[in-house]
């Protein structure tokens, strides 16, 4: 099967990570109508090429959460909903949603669970379905996923098979949530043999990200949703990149105008890719660079070891070592984005792992397809292909380097 690559370039490595790159040498980005510039943008609309689906809007803003309740209503109309928020988002941020929504006029149901990817599990949603079918929800009420990627997963999965499908609305809590996690309508729980093997297509009818929520946010979790941007500029858009490592100091200051830029332009790289594949048989596979290899060192290391946004960086870093020596990406490329990710506080390498667990953790991937693991490999900074031709070989090599290799300096 073919898939579309974006053009991307190899350029001289800047003396300085913060210094901007000329504008004669970005790569074009027109393909997918993401700008080569940073302008503030407070709405963007995601817009499947592929029918049933209907378009939705993603509003990025600071303080929209006390909307929250005549922003769902204008979505999904109806006499109740529930929201669904995990322990720790709650303390900050529940009364005051509930309390929007209840203004609204809604009647809200709560459902809270503990904090944690080990909580994202089928047990957990049996439990919201639990409190959701004996409070009399009905077809027509939506849920609310208020949390970072966790709850979002559990709370669309759950929305997705209660009543055959209700409503859903995300309001993210987390960087990585809102430029990630929260759009494009993957929702699901993961299984002892891997991440995310239980799931669903179920897209939202809105997604409301305030800037403002992100204050509470600790700053470990901010490096990881660094981590997904990060990602995104790999992919599709080096300025986004030249952005991230201008922007640091105020995107760890939470600076709301900084914020608002970097998640509207991040969204607008995912929701151009989910537009065009919703269901990810072809493009929106490059969306999981880094992730493949990531998966399997969350699994093996495990969820309270290893954050998401962490094992992401880690696996961006094992796919491009195996980009490189393919040839498909220059030493270059591949030492900026190490040291990107390492100005961001993310980790680069390893200690130590069980190599052979983790390869094993790999062939259990829903990404195999037709027994041959798929790879996402960056070509340069702003590109990246879809290979399944990816031997045992290489991929140990990936991994690998993550112990052995050389730290970037």
């Amino acid at each position: 099967m073919a898939y579309k690559q974006v053009a991307g370039t190899n350029f001289p490595l800047a003396t300085n990570l913060y210094a901007p790159i000329a504008q004669s040498r970005l790569p074009h980005l027109a393909q997918n109508d993401v700008s080569a510039t940073m302008p503030a943008m407070s709405t963007i609309w995601l817009k499947p090429e592929h029918r049933p689906l209907e378009p939705y809007a993603i509003d990025v803003a600071a303080g929209i959460l006390a909307n929250l309740g005549p922003m769902v209503r204008q979505h999904a109309p109806a006499p109740s909903c529930g929201i669904v928020s995990d322990s720790i988002v709650a303390k900050h941020h529940l009364a005051a949603a509930v309390a929007s929504l209840q203004s609204a006029g809604y009647r809200v149901v709560e459902f809270v669970f503990p904090a944690g990817e080990a909580n994202k599990t089928l047990a957990t949603v049996s439990r919201g379905l639990d409190c959701f079918l004996a409070a009399r929800l009905e077809r027509k009420s939506p849920i609310v996923a208020l949390g970072g990627g966790v709850v979002g997963d559990l709370a669309g999965f759950i929305a997705a098979t209660l009543l055959r499908g209700v409503p859903f609305v995300q309001v993210p809590t987390s960087l990585l949530a809102a430029v990630d996690a929260s759009v494009g309508g993957k929702v699901g729980v993961d299984h002892a043999v891997g991440k995310n093997l239980i799931g669903a297509f179920h897209q939202p009818r809105a997604v409301i990200c305030d800037v403002e929520l992100l204050r509470s946010l600790p700053d470990v979790e901010l490096r990881c949703g660094l981590a997904e941007c990060v990602k995104h500029g790999i992919i599709r858009d080096v300025v986004l990149l030249e952005f991230i490592a201008a922007n640091t100091q105020d995107i760890f200051r939470r600076d709301a105008k900084i914020l608002t830029d970097l998640i509207a332009q991040n969204v607008r790289i995912k929701a151009a890719i989910v537009s065009e594949d919703p269901f990810e048989h072809g493009v929106r596979a490059l969306l999981n660079l880094g992730h493949t290899f990531g998966h399997a060192l969350e699994v093996v290391i495990g969820y309270e070891n290893l954050k998401h946004g962490e094992a992401v960086a880690l696996g961006t870093v094992a796919a491009a070592h195996v980009a490189v020596q393919r040839k498909m990406l220059s030493p270059q490329d591949a030492h900026y984005i190490e040291r990107l990710l390492q100005s961001l506080g993310l980790p680069t390498r390893l200690a130590a792992m069980d190599i052979n667990d983790v390869l094993a953790a790999m062939a259990g991937d829903k990404k195999v397809v037709d027994g041959r693991l798929r790879l996402i490999l960056p070509t340069g900074l702003g590109a990246a292909v879809i290979i399944d031709s990816a031997s045992a070989a290489e991929v140990r090599s990936g991994l690998e380097y993550l112990i052995t290799g050389p730290i970037c300096g």
